[in-house]
């Protein structure tokens, strides 16, 4: 682990030489905090939103509306009970036909890409969900893939459309 300001930092697991504002789609997923089920619970196969897993989806659905600039495109998304999975495309905009897009991926204030686009979506379920349960927290990061071809991003739909049904055996059970 190297050192940053004498101190210990976890290293960014973001590709190095990619710009996350580049027209992509990314596979998305973000967990609470210790796996805790906040989201609802599995019945049947099928995902029944407690009222922060309804805060979730609305805030998941504002995002699209709030950042028109950014010609957004929602695919596929789910919410567990104690994670999020999305796919999510940023298409050409002001913002990233305008500069270097094979630049490197700078540490630093994110803005007009994907790191943005997900903070300000925590931030939003986390302000309203803390009104409903005051602990209610995320993990700190977020696991991203960025999709390169049509067959990776049909897989990836089917088992985001699929998570509910594999719960019993889904990684993110505890």
């Amino acid at each position: 682990m190297k050192k940053y300001k004498n101190r210990y930092r976890i290293e960014t697991t973001r590709l190095q030489n990619w710009d996350y504002g580049a027209n992509a789609a990314y596979f998305v997923t973000i967990c609470t905090k210790n796996r805790e089920h906040f989201f609802g619970e599995i019945n049947n196969g099928k995902m029944q939103l407690s009222e922060i897993g309804k805060i979730v989806e609305n805030e998941w659905l504002k995002t699209f509306e709030m950042r028109q600039d950014m010609n957004l495109q929602m695919y596929e998304y789910v919410i567990m009970p104690n994670h999020f999975h999305s796919i999510i495309a940023i298409g050409d905009n002001p913002y990233n036909t305008q500069r270097d897009t094979k630049s490197k991926n700078q540490f630093g204030p994110q803005s007009k890409n994907l790191a943005s686009i997900i903070r300000g979506f925590k931030i939003g379920v986390t302000k309203n969900a803390r009104k409903i349960n005051p602990v209610f927290q995320w993990q700190s990061r977020f696991y991203d893939h960025i999709i390169r071809n049509e067959k990776s991003f049909q897989r990836i739909s089917e088992y985001i459309k699929n998570n509910p049904l594999n719960w019993k055996e889904d990684k993110f059970n505890k």
